[in-house]
């Protein structure tokens, strides 16, 4: 009898659920997967990237949670690939790896004084308060009163949200307990969220802008000037429901008025960041007021020569995520991903690397909503299917599933499996139960792996 093909896929965040679901729905192939993480705990973005206050999308884990109903499906989590397991290890282990690991750095903004004490991106800051092992220990100073978001996506909606809300509306959430604590003492007043073209180019959806115009703590500014639109946006907006409708929703908060709330949100269009000021930390922003020009038929924002410094003491970019390189892969440095064709992974000059695929962020770039990742691993998983019968066979003696747990005992790695995690998520969940919460997470990979041995009875 044959032994099934080994797959391994690396990130246990959606694009490696979806990848898994895909390939476990076909049954002419005897398979057998294991879905890795560096991570004690599954779910990657979905658990330490959506905003604490959007406990609905966090629901779409019940639907991952599933399918370690099947057997052929195994989570090994706390182990890290290119450390715990190598290239050569993964390639030896398995017929066929998959690549998930979404995008996890970001982009700079390129100018003097970014790398002050509280210039921070907003993947940082979103980790931080999501209870992200690795950036427990971030730490950032909200003793201020103004804090400048570079950005218009719905990760910058997201940050300056947080930043407005009431402290008592983010006691109901499964926001980190650090985070939360540090919220209570924040003395930020003002947020200006600014991008760099105007109201008919942003990236953010109707409905994170209309949370935004609905907060209780905050006053959401917006000059009614700012919302005339030239020719070639107002072309623009007409050819995109989301843009028409966040055009509504931004005519409607000009007309609401300011109504003296505690916190005020100043959404600014056409600046750029051109220096953040400060020795040790950040002391303003100057900014450059830009025009748009026709370039090729799109909106292209210009300086007009005119500044402005605001008197901000942190300043949050969220301009863009980017992958980073795994060791023994192919990546393509300029656009941040892992280059490939349709899913199955190449050399930057167009060689396919047998056996070896990537799914999500990693394989297009960071863009799109959490199912979006769905037809990407789709394609991906159909490629792999595809090639599985041409491929070559690890060696025999090697097809175990027990010989990779043999290899990363003999390494000291802590591995956590499914249950593993079903006990640390009965004790989070439990935990926040008690305080009326959805969870209080533990935030600490010592805390995860010791949460694993307790009975959350």
């Amino acid at each position: 009898m044959s032994q099934p093909h080994r797959i391994a896929i690396i990130g246990a965040g959606p694009a490696g659920f979806y990848t898994a679901e895909a390939l476990l729905k076909q049954a002419k192939v005897d398979i057998s997967i294991d879905l890795i993480d560096a991570l004690p705990a599954p779910y990657g973005l979905v658990r330490y990237g959506v905003a604490p206050d959007h406990q609905k999308i966090k629901s779409v884990t019940k639907i991952y949670e599933k399918l370690f109903g099947d057997k052929r499906l195994r989570y090994l989590g706390n182990v890290h690939f290119g450390r715990d397991l190598s290239y050569e290890e993964l390639k030896a282990h398995y017929d066929a790896v998959v690549y998930t690991v979404g995008a996890a750095s970001d982009r700079q903004l390129g100018i003097a004084g970014e790398d002050l004490g509280s210039s921070l991106s907003a993947t940082q800051f979103v980790a931080w308060y999501n209870g992200h092992p690795d950036y427990v220990n971030l730490n950032p100073k909200l003793d201020m009163k103004a804090v400048a978001v570079i950005g218009m996506g719905n990760v910058a909606v997201d940050v300056c949200r947080i930043l407005a809300r009431h402290v008592d509306e983010l006691a109901k959430t499964d926001i980190a307990d650090h985070a939360l604590e540090a919220l209570r003492e924040s003395q930020v007043e003002d947020i200006y969220m600014i991008g760099r073209r105007g109201p008919a180019q942003t990236k953010f959806t109707t409905k994170e802008l209309r949370e935004l115009a609905e907060m209780v703590n905050a006053d959401v500014i917006v000059k009614a000037a700012d919302l005339e639109l030239d020719e070639l946006s107002q072309a623009e907006a007409e050819k995109d429901i989301n843009t028409k409708n966040n055009l509504k929703v931004l005519h409607e908060i000009v007309d609401q008025g300011v109504q003296n709330k505690p916190r005020r949100l100043h959404i600014r269009f056409l600046q750029s960041p051109k220096e953040i000021l400060g020795e040790r930390e950040v002391e303003g922003l100057v900014l450059e007021h830009n025009r748009l020009i026709n370039h090729n038929g799109e909106s292209k924002a210009v300086g007009t020569g005119e500044f402005e410094t605001l008197p901000v003491g942190m300043v949050l970019r969220s301009v863009g995520y980017r992958g980073e390189p795994l060791a023994g892969v192919p990546f393509h440095e300029k656009w941040g991903i892992i280059p490939n064709e349709a899913g199955r992974v190449s050399t930057l000059e167009g060689h396919i690397r047998q056996g070896e695929y990537c799914a999500g962020w990693i394989k297009r770039g960071p863009s799109g909503v959490i199912g979006s990742n769905k037809p990407d691993a789709v394609e991906t998983a159909e490629k792999l299917l595809e090639d599985l019968a041409t491929l070559p066979r690890i060696d025999q003696k090697l097809s175990d599933p027990q010989n990779v747990d043999k290899l990363l005992k003999l390494k000291g790695v802590e591995v956590i499996n499914f249950e593993d995690w079903q006990h640390l998520n009965a004790l989070e969940l439990k935990a926040g139960e008690v305080l009326g919460r959805p969870r209080v997470k533990f935030v600490t990979r010592s805390e995860m792996i010791e949460a694993c041995t307790k009975s959350p009875v």
